[in-house]
């Protein structure tokens, strides 16, 4: 299946159209800006009293039928869609949502926007920040974009930085101990711990050239003030949000949802996170990899209920340790591989053709992708990466 075309509605022109819907279905890819966009949607639609049904899908496919109005988020198919192709899908859903209420969450969005691998303030997210800014929602200061207080859990299991105590607690506060933080930090104690991190980003073992410039989007970190949002930064929120699009849909959305999130929503998002964000560097600790023209493969060995975690294993290794623009993580024994690039460069569609050739399903959009293949059904996900590989 190939990805549709269709152009990006004007704002104006989409809010009228869920402003007269008797009921909207919005369907949102498996990433934490599709499901930051689908929830400003969302409650825009609730302040308006329009009827809707969100739901979260690797592969997302417009509901037909009835009289409902389905909308498409983070991909491009179907007559309503916003396909956060070159911008991300969180700054048209908040120009949506404030053509049709007041007052959309401006922290919502610009969790959206990094969770997209974007600044606040760039890629049309300049009304986000404003908006912000002006209710004193967030403040830029100093440090690293964490969701909690607790610093060495928040590195531990961070996904925005790759350095040599992810994935291990213990470590992380072992770091923490040798660099003598007070209590409760300043931002002079913010800096210190930026530049440990930035430092131990660039140095890893095995760090691509590229890792000294993914750590960026993590330093400097729009710290949320008061309750406006459920987590400390700004950027930790997109981590969390992100971790839920793939590891628990169904709490992304609600928290997305939630204007005011209750302490239990909190505690299974942040629990969630932390369980995807640890396995993910472990599995890439012991991951095999090989350089291949273009890409570099990571073969893991996931148990059978962790494959959610593949693609930002994926997204790791390309941020972090792919010397090549594309990183493919594959785990063999489950039958699946999550591939990520640096370029837009179709891998949705190159997964999709690739899984066809080898007897299994693919998705994804511009910059990342999958493939599933049952080998009880005469699937081969070895063939499907070397068709994959073929395709790049």
């Amino acid at each position: 299946m190939t990805e549709a075309t269709s152009a990006t509605p004007a704002p104006d022109a989409l809010a009228g159209v869920l402003a007269d819907a008797p009921f909207v279905r919005l369907v949102a890819t498996d990433d934490g800006d599709a499901v930051a966009a689908a929830g400003l949607l969302a409650r825009a639609l609730r302040a308006v009293g329009t009827p809707f049904q969100v739901r979260v899908s690797r592969d997302p496919v417009p509901d037909a039928g009835d009289d409902a109005v389905a909308v498409t988020v983070g991909a491009d198919r179907g007559p309503h869609a916003i396909p956060g192709t070159g911008r991300p899908a969180s700054t048209d859903a908040f120009a949506i949502a404030r053509a049709l209420c007041d007052d959309p969450d401006p922290v919502v969005a610009l969790t959206g926007v990094v969770a997209a691998g974007s600044v606040p303030g760039t890629d049309g997210s300049g009304d986000a920040l404003e908006a912000a800014e002006r209710a004193e929602l967030v403040r830029r200061r100093p440090g690293v974009a964490l969701p909690t207080a607790d610093v060495a859990d928040g590195l531990a299991a961070s996904t925005l930085v790759r350095t040599p105590y992810s994935g291990d607690a213990e470590a992380a506060r072992a770091t923490l101990a040798d660099l003598g933080l007070p209590a409760d930090l300043d931002d002079d104690a913010h800096r210190r711990l930026a530049s440990l991190v930035a430092v131990d980003v660039a140095d890893a073992e095995g760090a691509s050239a590229r890792a000294a410039s993914a750590v960026e989007r993590a330093l400097r970190p729009y710290e949320t003030v008061g309750d406006a949002a459920p987590f400390e930064t700004v950027g930790g929120y997109a981590d969390v949000l992100d971790a839920l699009a793939r590891e628990a849909p169904g709490t992304g959305v609600a928290l997305a949802l939630a204007a005011d999130p209750s302490d239990g929503l909190r505690t299974a998002a942040l629990d969630a996170w932390r369980t995807h964000g640890i396995a993910a560097h472990r599995a890439l600790d012991t991951a095999t990899t090989g350089r291949y023209d273009g890409c570099l493969v990571a073969r893991v060995d996931l148990a059978e209920e962790a494959t959610a975690v593949l693609p930002t294993i994926a997204r790791l290794a390309r941020d972090f340790r792919s010397p090549e623009p594309v990183a493919i993580a594959v785990d063999e024994t489950a039958g699946r591989l999550a591939a990520a690039s640096i370029e837009l460069a179709e891998i949705g569609d190159a997964c999709r053709s690739a899984a066809g050739e080898a007897g299994g399903d693919g998705w994804g959009t511009a910059d990342r992708g999958g493939i599933a293949v049952d080998e009880s059904e005469d699937g081969d996900i070895t063939s499907a990466l070397a068709a994959l590989r073929e395709a790049l």
